[in-house]
């Protein structure tokens, strides 16, 4: 939690990620998946992990998802792009979401 503010790091993570390959991802290697804010680093998102699951991470992994094109009548639209973080967690660390965690 080294130089951030405890502030800033409970805006960064926006939810988890629940889905079946965030679920598969999970089972194999011992990976969360989180929504993050798309201004968010991976140092921000290990300490956000570790203070607000009180876990230990092992790496932090961040892809940017692109927002879809869509349709609406005749103009095209878009939906706005997000930010997705795989987090690792060390050996016998779990966050499980379904127990309510």
């Amino acid at each position: 939690m080294s130089g951030f503010s405890q502030e800033r790091l409970m805006q960064v993570l926006l939810a988890p990620q629940i889905s079946e390959k965030a679920t598969y991802v999970a089972d194999k290697n011992e990976q969360v998946v989180f929504k993050v804010a798309s201004c968010a680093t991976k140092p921000e998102v290990k300490a956000a992990v570790e203070l607000l699951f009180k876990v230990e991470v092992k790496s932090v992994q961040i892809a940017n998802v692109k927002g879809k094109v869509k349709r609406f009548g005749k103009a095209m639209g878009r939906r706005k792009g997000w930010k997705k973080a795989f987090v690792c967690l060390k050996p016998g660390q779990e966050i499980n979401f379904a127990a309510g965690e």
